[in-house]
């Protein structure tokens, strides 16, 4: 017997693509949506930090699902340790326009193109790039480029990048200012305290159609512990939790099961 069906869950709980109507309000996540959009209005770029697995991609795909289509062009993008005309060629493939070159002008001229088009359709094209940290130098000191129109006039592609803490530390380099000098909005998220612990843990078994709480005050503090309040390391927690509880036909989640949990994970 499966552990969904051994506590009657009608789906699978505490899982990544979880539905953005269905997300626990995660202390700082509208602050976070508040200054992406703050950015996206001027033009600018904004930022998000935060440990790993802290929820930033979270905070990037509710701000995003914000975003009427009519009026938003939006590209993600995951970055990489490539080089510039690597990046480029991923951010061409997202715009879906052609960039078969290893020429950083005709990927860059081509980006721009898109994007003075997307525009006189009367949209905002916007580009999300997933775990900047990872980028280049390189990178940072060139990706401004692409939103530098009639002399750096026209802001038209306002850029939010999210990544974990030295993100930051690259920004403050002298050849990322450029690109430094265009963040209007800052946004860092932290791991969570132990009642935001208790309610997100409590809300997700709602969602997989649990009506009972599963987990006991000190199983969830086993999780809050182990986890140091992070999120993706709760989930798994959490869920492997559960699956140890069930092998033992045990109805309530115990520490202990959440530290045989903890065995399974790095």
């Amino acid at each position: 017997m499966s552990y969904k069906t051994f506590f009657s869950l009608q789906k699978e709980p505490f899982c990544q693509d979880i539905r953005v109507e269905d997300l626990y309000p995660l202390p700082g996540l509208q602050a976070a949506a508040e200054r992406f959009r703050y950015a996206l209005n001027l033009g600018a770029a904004s930022i998000i930090t935060g440990d790993v697995g802290s929820g930033k991609s979270t905070a990037l795909r509710y701000a995003a699902s914000k975003l009427h289509p009519s009026q938003y062009k939006v590209v993600s993008v995951v970055a990489s340790t490539g080089s510039m005309a690597d990046f480029l060629r991923q951010i061409c493939h997202s715009f879906d326009v052609d960039g078969q070159t290893n020429s950083l002008a005709r990927l860059t001229s081509t980006l721009r193109t898109a994007i003075v088009e997307i525009s006189q359709r009367k949209q905002t094209p916007v580009l999300i790039i997933d775990e900047a940290s990872l980028m280049r130098l390189e990178v940072f000191a060139q990706i401004h480029t692409l939103s530098q129109f009639d002399m750096d006039s026209k802001p038209l592609l306002p850029i939010v990048l999210a990544g974990q803490n030295n993100l930051v530390d690259k920004l403050m380099f002298h050849t990322s200012r450029p690109l430094a000098s265009r963040i209007i909005g800052r946004s860092h998220l932290e791991g969570l305290k132990y009642k935001d612990m208790a309610g997100y843990i409590q809300h997700h078994l709602k969602i997989a159609g649990s009506k009972d709480q599963l987990f006991c005050d000190e199983a969830i503090l086993a999780i809050h512990q182990g986890s140091g309040g992070l999120l993706r390391r709760a989930n798994l927690l959490a869920k492997g939790a559960l699956v140890a509880a069930a092998n033992e036909n045990c109805q309530s989640v115990s520490p202990e099961h959440v530290r045989m949990a903890a065995t399974e994970i790095m």
